[in-house]
């Protein structure tokens, strides 16, 4: 593998990428950009090798004011790769969406026809100048990408160093033909099939759950959901985190009376993240030192306990930059650490880019058994958040987004959601690894909700997963026990399509 990267940056750069341990960064490898190979929209401009978008406050800001040069991606094939560039913002205006603002995106469409965006987001305001970028898996097939710097649904001014352009290749592939073996009581337990929640568990919780027939529950130990700059005060974030561990002790106690196991994830890691929603600690040596000191206090807590079926150690990591203490290494090494502790219970990896399943083409096994890997599944987008404006939104209204139909620019059906899982499902046969769905889900208003949760379902099960719901007594536009039009309307159900498909997909359950 080592030799595909040398010919790759060989090809585009001139230069070598290797494998680096964590602690330390790799050698930038410097894009050369021809200033004549820049298309330029209406309020582009290139002077002295800054690249400047200004866009005034006028309807034309609703759209995509970019400057975009083509990319040949042929070399770049089933390699993750991540693009950085020096930018300075001046009174950037807040979008509609929060994915809009400022852009530095590199955009493509795969070989299924699929479109790949990749950026940082929440890009506005006033900045000084600083590094921004993205990373990206690019697909076996492709072909031909666009890279895009400006705005988009925003006015105001945005400046980018041309000369600064950098690219990584980011998580070079490594233990390429490691098969995890696991522990019979592990290989020989039938798929688990339940829910998750951040929930403060009573006994009722449990009644319900066990009425359901769910075994399995994911435990978020979660605060400030979809916020910038928490978590940064150690001594506090542990004051915090000893109390949801305390709570979840008791929870376990119940979770064993009612036939129930459960995943303990630590959904907020210490430092948080940043605006870019990049985690703190895989840049910030104090909080990823702190962050497996947190996984040995837990797994010195929970050892043995009959009820805890595995330790997800982080939700939904974004690295975007090049980082000390990656999104591979740095849960490599709390795993190492909970293992020494407590060798029986299972580890969850889960998976670069908010663990998108297109993050799989690119991810590496520990060389460790007994590991399970996880998977959330939200594509196509549109159709699962529509309305709702922020990831964890409290507000939204109809889209009028339809499953099955034409969505994102393709027909999505199961076929689709089999085409969107593939790379989980290669890692799988490869590595010979569990898989876990730990999310998926669809707004309760989302017309055809019902079927795309079946849908998903049905895939899981054809390939032996175990899987989660997105959520249970969390926020009620998620809720199988809610449903309305809208945000707004939001009223309890006694029963709805969605739920049925749930409690269908429970009855296959054992304990």
């Amino acid at each position: 593998m080592i030799g595909q990267f040398a010919r790759l940056a060989a090809v585009l750069f001139g230069a070598v990428c290797t494998t680096l341990p964590a602690g330390e960064l790799p050698e930038p490898l410097p894009l050369k950009f021809e200033d004549s190979k820049w298309q330029l929209g209406k309020y582009a401009s290139i002077k002295d090798g800054i690249l400047t978008v200004e866009v005034p406050d006028t309807p034309e800001k609703d759209g995509q004011n970019f400057a975009t040069y083509p990319l040949d991606l042929t070399p770049l094939r089933n390699q993750s790769i991540s693009v950085t560039v020096n930018t300075k913002g001046t009174d950037i205006s807040i979008p509609a969406q929060n994915w809009n603002g400022g852009k530095v995106m590199l955009y493509y469409r795969d070989e299924n026809g699929m479109d790949h965006w990749h950026h940082p987001t929440r890009l506005t305001g006033s900045f000084d100048w600083r590094d921004f970028g993205f990373s990206a898996p690019i697909t076996a097939g492709a072909t031909k990408g666009l890279l895009h710097l400006g705005l988009q649904q925003s006015s105001g001014k945005i400046e980018f160093k041309l000369d600064s352009i950098k690219a990584y290749t980011l998580f070079p592939r490594v233990n390429e033909d490691y098969k995890i073996t696991y522990p019979d009581r592990i290989r020989n337990t039938a798929p688990m099939r339940g829910v998750m929640s951040p929930h403060s568990f009573t006994e009722d919780d449990f009644k319900t759950l066990k009425e359901w027939n769910v075994n399995l529950v994911r435990a978020q130990i979660t605060r400030d959901w979809g916020k910038a700059g928490t978590d940064r005060d150690l001594a506090e974030y542990d004051k915090w985190l000893n109390g949801k561990l305390d709570h979840l002790e008791e929870a376990l106690k119940l979770a064993e009376k009612y036939g129930v196991k459960m995943v303990i994830d630590l959904h907020s890691p210490p430092g948080g993240r940043s605006t870019e929603r990049d985690m703190n600690m895989f840049y910030e040596k104090e909080y990823a030192d702190h962050f497996v000191e947190c996984w040995k206090r837990i797994a010195q807590r929970f050892k043995g306990n009959p009820a805890v079926w595995a330790y997800d150690l982080v939700n939904e990591p974004v690295q975007n930059r090049p980082a000390k203490y990656d999104y591979w290494n740095l849960p490599r090494m709390a795993a190492e650490a909970a293992r020494e502790i407590d060798p029986a219970t299972p580890i969850i990896i889960e998976s670069n880019e908010w663990d998108a399943p297109a993050s799989y083409s690119y991810l590496s096994p520990l060389a460790m058994d007994n590991v399970i890997y996880q998977v959330h599944m939200y594509a196509p987008g549109t159709f699962t958040h529509q309305g709702v404006n922020n990831t964890f939104g409290e507000q939204g209204k109809g889209a009028g987004v339809t499953y099955p139909g034409f969505i994102e620019g393709k027909q999505w059906n199961k076929e689709t959601i089999r085409q969107t899982l593939q790379p989980v499902r290669d890692f799988q046969l490869r590595h010979n690894a569990r898989i876990y769905v730990g999310e998926f889900s669809a707004i309760a208003w989302a017309p055809g909700a019902a079927k795309y949760l079946a849908d998903c379902i049905e895939v899981f099960e054809e390939y032996g997963w175990d899987w989660t719901y997105h959520a249970f007594r969390e926020w009620n536009g998620w809720s199988v026990e809610h449903e309305g039009a809208d945000a707004g309307s939001l009223k309890p159900s006694a029963d709805n399509d969605r739920k049925q498909t749930l409690l269908k997909a429970f009855q296959k359950n054992s304990r």
